[in-house]
């Protein structure tokens, strides 16, 4: 809905609230799966099936990065977001973020040849993943950061995920958790950047209402993702 042209921007700290709002009302974190997952009820099926699915979302990550990159014209904002590339893809290879993720599953008994090949990846996190690709290549740049704003709440999730792992699903082998303990200090880093640039260049109501409808879209994404995964055939049940 775009917003009446006489319509006044928001101050900063409004436009802060209502982003905050959005995640705090649809976060993933509240979806039932994470709830399971926090609360130690999952089988280590599903912790493999999802293991699985978030590694397409995981690999989504630098691309969409780069989409940003390649939209936005202004070379400090490239020079300073190119870091999240490297932190997903690394320098070299044995490195980085979606390394950090393949040793997940191998300590949750996934092979990362499983991950690599997308074999158990289902349709709607397909869906899901190539959705937010697709936005953060064709909608204006500070929208595609807005998406990002996600960001913001991954330290509590993150945190945690990584207790629960540890309290509940001893199975696990903690050497491969190290992709949590990086992202503890990587998103809030990531999430202040984003929320300097937001609240910076969207200085007129409908700029900033799409902000808010970025993340909103942000949010379906991950929630979506979690739904396929919560209803998808578990490993060795797939037809």
């Amino acid at each position: 809905m775009t917003p009446a042209p006489d319509a006044q921007p928001w101050s900063r700290d409004e436009l802060v609230r209502r982003l905050r709002a959005v995640g705090e009302a649809r976060y993933h974190i509240h979806h039932p799966f994470n709830q399971r997952m926090h609360r130690g009820e999952l089988r280590r099926e599903e912790l493999q099936l999802w293991v699985a699915n978030r590694f397409c979302y995981q690999q989504a990550i630098p691309i969409k990065d780069a989409a940003i990159m390649s939209n936005c014209p202004e070379p400090a904002v490239r020079r300073a977001w190119i870091q999240r590339i490297v932190d997903h893809d690394g320098r070299a290879d044995g490195e980085g973020g979606l390394e950090a993720w393949l040793r997940l599953a191998e300590a949750m008994g996934v092979e990362r040849d499983t991950l690599l090949a997308g074999r158990w990846v289902l349709p709607g996190v397909r869906f899901a993943v190539e959705a937010y690709i697709t936005f953060c290549r064709t909608r204006p740049w500070i929208e595609a950061v807005a998406a990002s704003l996600t960001e913001l709440f991954a330290p509590t999730i993150v945190s945690q995920r990584l207790s629960a792992i540890l309290a509940h699903y001893k199975w696990i082998d903690p050497a491969g958790l190290e992709y949590f303990r990086a992202r503890l200090q990587q998103a809030p880093r990531d999430a202040e950047h984003a929320l300097a640039l937001v609240t910076e260049r969207c200085r007129t109501r409908e700029l900033q209402e799409r902000a808010v409808a970025a993340l909103d879209f942000k949010c379906d994404v991950l929630w979506s993702l979690l739904d396929a995964v919560e209803r998808g055939p578990l490993p060795g049940n797939a037809p």
